[in-house]
């Protein structure tokens, strides 16, 4: 947690989502997904499903209650003190009750989450309340992150720039040493610089494995001559960083240098586009098109990047499919690549916040060509 910041107002955030549910037609939300509820209560349990009720636009009592079990009684207590709480094995059944009971109508439920079996569950307790799908009402309040936020996301950037520091200060990254020894080590790295969690499997990824996007790490023995293409983020207060850098061990190739080169000005070519109204497909097409201009486009075979927060993976995507606006405060990752297989492959991510003007960079590592002699 910075000390910079008392926390996050859960109660600005629910006061949001009402707008949202004013302007879509419905009476309340209820939400079943766990990082949602831990975006609009705090509450970080296993199990949970609130209600969120647009009372304020209705001048009618809140309504808004979470629901969980006993295990959680204490914790939903601790953590979510300024909500009703109601404590059930059943626990989305004693939920929608209340909601029948208090009669509000219109009840939304997030659709991109709840699956058909759930659905027909919440039908056959026949509350006579109208459930209605929505979709991303929620995340779509998650993309654009607020100051105690993108502390966060400094923090776990932080403490995943100091980990990679200092493997390579300990030497912890050169020939006879294998891609798992590596990922280990740089994973307790940054639980020794303040991570909580790592963000994914960490990705170490040699020689001839480097051309592979989601390589896993294996018993593979790293060697003079290769590249090394680390992926990797960690978790602070549950907001994760994401950073990939691509090391060579000895003096590099000319075509170790020409790849490398190219996809770091496609790097930064996005980190350029990223504004304030930037479509999410057109900052795609300012880095890919330095790659395809250089012949190597079949060779960049995924999307630019992606939104991070309370998920490594949230809206935006920043795609050649994707659709959308970039608006102030939205943090995104910037990742091209150019993969070659059976010889080896560069990515280069940074994590940043669109701003007005220049991004703000998260993830500091340099980006110049590191070599591990």
């Amino acid at each position: 947690m910075c000390a910079d910041y008392t926390g996050p107002d859960h109660a600005a955030r629910r006061g949001a989502l009402r707008n949202l549910l004013v302007e879509n037609g419905v009476d309340a939300l209820l939400v079943t997904d766990l990082v949602n509820i831990r975006y609009l209560t705090g509450f970080t349990g296993s199990n949970a499903v609130l209600l969120v009720h647009s009372w304020d636009m209705r001048g009618a009592e809140d309504r808004t209650v979470i629901g969980t079990d006993g295990r959680y009684s204490a914790q939903v207590a601790q953590q979510v003190p300024d909500l009703r709480a109601e404590i059930s094995r059943a626990t989305a059944r004693r939920i929608l009750e209340l909601g029948g009971e208090w009669q509000l109508g219109r009840v939304g439920f997030e659709s991109h989450v709840v699956t058909v079996a759930e659905h027909q569950s919440f039908l056959e307790q026949r509350t006579g309340l109208q459930l209605v799908p929505t979709n991303g009402l929620v995340e779509q309040l998650r993309m654009v992150k607020d100051p105690y936020e993108i502390a966060q996301l400094r923090a776990a950037c932080a403490a995943a720039d100091a980990g990679l520091a200092s493997l390579l200060e300990r030497g912890l990254i050169r020939p006879g040493r294998t891609e798992r020894q590596v990922a280990r080590d740089l994973e307790w790295a940054m639980f020794e610089h303040g991570a909580e969690a790592v963000s994914f499997e960490t990705i170490v990824a040699a020689g001839v494995n480097s051309a592979v996007p989601h390589h896993r790490p294996t018993g593979a023995v790293l060697a003079t001559g290769d590249f090394v293409k680390l992926d990797f983020g960690a978790v602070v207060d549950g907001y994760h960083s994401d950073m990939t850098r691509t090391l060579v061990l000895g003096t590099p190739a000319d075509w170790q240098r020409e790849i490398y080169e190219l996809v770091a000005r496609s790097q930064a070519a996005g980190r350029e586009a990223l504004k304030p109204g930037a479509e999410t497909a057109e900052v795609d097409a300012a880095a890919r098109v330095v790659i395809e201009d250089a012949g190597y486009g079949p060779q960049f075979v995924h999307g630019l990047g992606h939104g991070v927060g309370l998920q490594i993976h949230e809206a935006p995507g920043v795609a050649k499919t994707s659709t959308g606006t970039l608006l102030a405060g939205v943090a995104v990752t910037v990742e091209p690549g150019v993969y070659l297989p059976g010889r080896g492959g560069v990515r280069i991510e940074d994590t940043l916040v669109v701003r007005e003007g220049v991004p703000d960079l998260l993830t500091l590592t340099s980006k110049d060509l590191t070599v591990v002699e």
